[in-house]
């Protein structure tokens, strides 16, 4: 028995546990490559490096600030894309695999940099892979879990996520006091340490065994069966129902081509009366609005707006590491609630909820700027709204966000569909990393306001256009979008009446029985 089948060894928790684990250190290096430049742009020795501001620290040229920041993300829309297609084609541990080959050799690069070129060009390398690994992750994650736990299962794995930013940012409280903040290693060790999980999934994530969901949409129908049997640790009547699910849809796989993605986009591609157009846009809408909320602002520039507070350097190191570490806890709470009250009631009440703390956050920095002497006063408020931020978006569009694209496509096209939702992570993410220096110079705190207009303006969207995903089938959700309407309402109209898998391919077909027999 090689290497790549030691899971058939594995009990039933143990490989769950294996893939848990492994999709955890994926995410754990999504989430501190996101959290990283926090650090990293607080150093005076790598202001100076690559050539942004002066010998103190300061930074004179925010533009350039944003853009070696930003310029990640194009990687990451590359990434995403590529990535995807050939987790379609050859797997998902496959493109996990060549995923953290790419996040392995750009950290190094990072950490190695010499200038502002050598920096852009590592941060594009690093931006493929997490592209990649973000793409896929979620996806493998999906297509093993149950229909009525998806969204907890992502939700856990997603705890990584704010472990990684939260590592990031404590790594860099701890490296200031080295030479008062003025060494190399103070954003060389940040950017090297990113290497670590990127190492450990390249050497262990073969072990997995593939999707059984894309080993039936490439005819491997026995593998994909004997993968479902062990993860599920049984062959009962539900889990038969599932498998034979999956093969029925998987005898209408048919893989796509890159340059379909623009023909997509343009409502031109895919199987006829399966928008996939709009699936596509309804990924890369709610990753954008995601982005907006005001999440990088908080995440990447904290230490900025706890400046702006009248905090100390220590002090803001240490509340920008706090309020990361509470996103942790958000996402525990959205593991709990997402599969129970489902996709869109948690979209709903995190918009709203978000555009009440940026609202009151926004009022207290105004306050503070009209009565200057009342600003120590009104300073604990306002870091107290930045908490809560996190918490509220980790409950809710934290997970939903990244959720929602793995289950809206069929298992063929899974990966690459959800490279639609990383591109909408990699634009709108990247496109608030680059304007968010520039936004907090000319409107300072104000911007809360902007954030908070934002976010009330996501609640009617996510009402109209984003249906419910929450506890059904992979193989089910198919049914919305044989809607001809965009509007919610239709789509579930339409999975009442076509949202029995069986009933609508089967049709007697009995080899669909037989490929589902128990074979133990």
């Amino acid at each position: 028995m090689g290497f790549t089948t030691l899971w058939k060894r594995f009990s039933p928790r143990q490989l769950n546990l294996a893939i848990q684990t492994f999709s955890l250190i994926s995410i754990f290096f999504e989430g501190y490559d996101q959290g990283v430049m926090g650090g990293v742009n607080a150093s005076p020795r790598y202001v100076t490096e690559v050539g942004i501001g002066t010998p103190d620290g300061t930074v004179t040229d925010t533009v350039h600030e944003g853009g070696i920041v930003s310029v990640y993300y194009l990687g990451c829309i590359f990434g995403c894309f590529a990535g995807g297609w050939a987790a379609d084609r050859i797997g998902r541990v496959n493109g996990l695999f060549i995923a953290a080959f790419f996040a392995l050799v750009g950290g190094a690069l990072q950490a190695a940099a010499q200038s502002s070129d050598f920096m852009i060009v590592a941060r594009v390398i690093t931006g493929i892979g997490t592209g990649a690994l973000t793409g896929i992750t979620p996806v493998l994650v999906s297509e093993v879990s149950l229909a009525r736990r998806r969204g907890s299962y992502l939700g856990y794995v997603f705890i990584a996520n704010y472990l990684g930013i939260s590592f990031a940012y404590w790594i860099s409280f701890g490296l200031a006091f080295v030479n008062n903040g003025y060494a190399d290693v103070r954003w060389r060790f940040l950017l090297a340490f990113q290497t670590f999980p990127a190492l450990l999934l390249l050497l262990g994530v073969r072990l997995l065994p593939d999707s059984p969901r894309y080993l039936a949409s490439v005819g491997r129908i026995d593998e994909a069966r004997e993968v479902l049997e062990h993860v599920r640790g049984r062959y009962d009547a539900d889990v038969k129902h599932e498998f034979m699910e999956i093969v029925a849809c998987a005898r209408e796989s048919r893989k796509s081509s890159p340059i379909q993605f623009a023909k997509i986009l343009a409502g031109r591609g895919g199987k006829p009366g399966h928008h996939l157009g709009r699936r596509a846009w309804l990924c890369l809408w709610l990753q954008i609005m995601a982005s907006w909320t005001g999440i990088t602002a908080v995440t990447a520039y904290s230490p900025v707006l706890l400046k702006q507070a009248g905090y100390t350097d220590l002090t803001q190191n240490g509340l920008a590491g706090g309020i990361n570490t509470i996103g942790i806890i958000g996402t525990v709470i959205s593991a709990q609630i997402v599969d129970r009250l489902g996709r869109r009631k948690c979209l709903l009440g995190g918009s709203f909820s978000l555009f009440a703390v940026n609202l009151i956050a926004a009022s207290l920095y105004e306050a503070a700027r009209t009565s200057p002497s009342k600003a120590a006063q009104y300073a604990p408020a306002a870091v107290t709204m930045l908490f809560l931020f996190n918490l509220f978006y980790a409950a809710t569009w934290g997970t939903v966000a990244f959720l929602i694209p793995t289950e809206i496509w069929s298992s063929d096209m899974r990966a690459q569909g959800n490279g639609f939702g990383i591109t909408g992570w990699a634009i709108g993410v990247g496109w608030t990393v680059l304007v968010n220096p520039v936004m907090f110079a000319k409107l300072e705190s104000r911007t809360y306001f902007l954030f908070a207009f934002l976010n009330l303006l996501w609640i009617p969207i996510v009402f109209f256009f984003y249906p419910e995903t929450a506890n059904r089938s992979l193989e089910s959700i198919d049914a919305l979008f044989s809607a001809e309407s965009p509007y919610s309402w239709s789509m579930e109209a339409a999975y009442r009446n076509h949202g029995d898998v069986l009933a609508e391919h089967r049709a007697g077909d009995t080899s669909l029985e037989e490929a589902a027999f128990d074979f133990t």
